[in-house]
């Protein structure tokens, strides 16, 4: 089953945040990540507005995990931990 890795981020190190951005697509897309929606418009309807979300899609909620847990994520991720806030949630899809 998919499952979907959903985050929402204020970037305030456009430079740092790039680094880990090229780093980060290279560790999802090793793990079998797609990108859905990455940055682009977006209505903020409840909760705390961040103007960047991201949805990538994952074989699985295992592939998704393995991902974020990867050295080469944890790698990317130092460059956006002072670069960014961010909320990060993996989420298994619906079952048909």
């Amino acid at each position: 089953m998919p499952a979907y890795w959903i985050s929402h981020v204020t970037v305030s190190d456009e430079e740092a945040y790039g680094r880990y951005a090229r780093l980060a697509t290279e560790a999802i897309t090793k793990h079998g990540g797609r990108f859905l929606a990455r940055g682009g418009r977006h209505i903020q309807m409840e909760g705390r507005d961040r103007p960047r979300n991201v949805v990538v899609e994952f074989p699985s909620l295992e592939a998704a995990e393995a991902c974020y847990r990867s050295p080469e994520y944890q790698a990317a991720l130092e460059h956006a931990r002072e670069a960014s806030e961010r909320e990060l949630v993996l989420v298994e899809g619906a079952a048909p």
